[in-house]
């Protein structure tokens, strides 16, 4: 990667977005040096200007940012890392520095939690259960769901549509997670459909 350190007197602003849900979680700077230990440790590493040195983000809090990709900008002077967060980013606490916390991308973040049930063999998760009777339980699940999804459409409680269509679009992740399909490929699907 050909990152333009010159421009700011050798550093380069660095927005860090969460890799689940696509949340901007901070801004921070890099040197050349802070770069290459994040490309070499695969956690975020900045330069702390108020420290005059370079600091791996959590090195105290041990909130780390693991980093999933990074991406150079047209002008080869600004980085876009995509990371996946080990607690809270900001140092008040909060998720995000820019804001506490955002539906956007919820089912990314449900996807990763249907696999990680799954991932875990967890005896107690009801995703985990249904999963291990076979992809014919699954479908079957999300074909009742879809049903009551209908029903409820007919009806006047908005509520319960509400409750249903959940349902119906939880299941359905399963079924992606069965089929080894990500949501991701779905959206390209309904993408170039947008034509």
């Amino acid at each position: 990667m050909n990152i333009d350190f010159n421009k700011s007197n050798g550093l380069v602003p660095v927005i860090i977005q969460n890799a689940t849900n696509s949340q901007v979680l901070m801004l921070g700077y890099m040197n050349e040096e802070a770069y290459n230990a994040t490309n070499n440790t695969g956690q975020v590493t900045f330069f702390s200007r108020s420290k005059n040195r370079i600091w791996m983000k959590g090195e105290t809090s041990g909130n780390t940012l693991e980093v999933q990709s990074i991406a150079l900008d047209c002008d080869k002077d600004t980085l876009l890392i995509q990371a996946i967060p080990n607690g809270a980013t900001c140092h008040t606490g909060a998720t995000s520095c820019f804001k506490e916390e955002t539906s956007k991308g919820f089912l990314y973040e449900l996807e990763k939690t249907i696999d990680d049930r799954i991932s875990e063999d967890d005896t107690n998760s009801y995703t985990n259960q249904l999963v291990k009777r076979g992809i014919n339980k699954v479908a079957q699940k999300v074909g009742e769901e879809a049903v009551e999804v209908v029903i409820e459409a007919k009806d006047s409680n908005d509520e319960l549509f509400k409750e249903e269509v959940a349902d119906l679009l939880y299941h359905t992740l399963i079924l992606l997670k069965v089929k080894n399909v990500k949501l991701s490929e779905i959206e390209d699907v309904l993408k170039t459909r947008m034509k």
